[in-house]
């Protein structure tokens, strides 16, 4: 498949690339800088250098591709508009180019369901993690509803704590509810799942939890 990455410069982009390579797909990566992906991957894909809160900047990499895999995401605690601004270029972008798959990476503690344990259900989620990304699951929670309301195929995918690990290969998913135990996840199960899910239509309109 022709893919259009964006937030290929970090941690799951980045992984997305490498693995989407790996499996022959054709990578466009859309970067604020070229110079910020590695000059090994940097050399085999397409990079489109663009604003990405901007759909007239962001449409060359969008443009006759298959799908789209954003990863992108904000480091600051603070309010922040990466999530939200993103998504809403990206999927204007994509319905001017005809481009119908996307997938983005939201956030498993967003969200306490009946996935979940009692202590993270009740304890865990509500008064540790939610609090301390208050801002950037506001703005993950933004994304997610400009997603619904797009009319594109779209896929949202959401992992525990991230962290660097080799893929495991064995991680659990969870359609539309939390994965009981699903504390984290290695960013490269997280774009394997991704990669996954592609070109299986019946996760269109799903949000897929996935945990290591």
């Amino acid at each position: 498949m022709r893919l259009a990455v964006f937030g290929a410069t970090g941690g799951i982009g980045l992984e997305l690339v490498r693995q989407g390579l790996d499996r022959g797909h054709e990578i466009t990566a859309v970067v604020r800088a070229a110079a910020r992906l590695p000059a090994g991957l940097r050399e085999r894909v397409e990079v489109v250098e663009a604003d990405v809160m901007d759909p007239a900047a962001v449409a060359p990499g969008v443009e006759g591709r298959d799908a789209v895999l954003s990863a992108m995401g904000s480091r600051e605690r603070g309010p922040t508009t990466v999530h939200s601004g993103s998504v809403a270029a990206i999927t204007e972008a994509m319905r001017r180019a005809g481009v119908r798959r996307v997938l983005t990476v939201g956030a498993a503690g967003m969200v306490a369901d009946a996935g979940d344990g009692l202590f993270t259900r009740y304890v865990l989620k509500p008064l540790v993690v939610q609090p301390l990304f208050r801002h950037s699951y506001a703005d993950l929670a933004a994304s997610e509803e400009l997603l619904r309301r797009a009319g594109l195929d779209w896929t949202v995918v959401r992992p525990g704590r991230l962290r660097d690990a080799p893929p495991t290969g064995r991680y659990r998913t969870s359609w539309d509810r939390c994965v009981r135990g699903g504390h984290s996840t290695v960013r490269a199960d997280t774009a394997d799942c991704m990669l996954s899910l592609l070109d299986d239509p019946a996760s269109a309109g799903h949000v897929v939890y996935v945990t290591s």
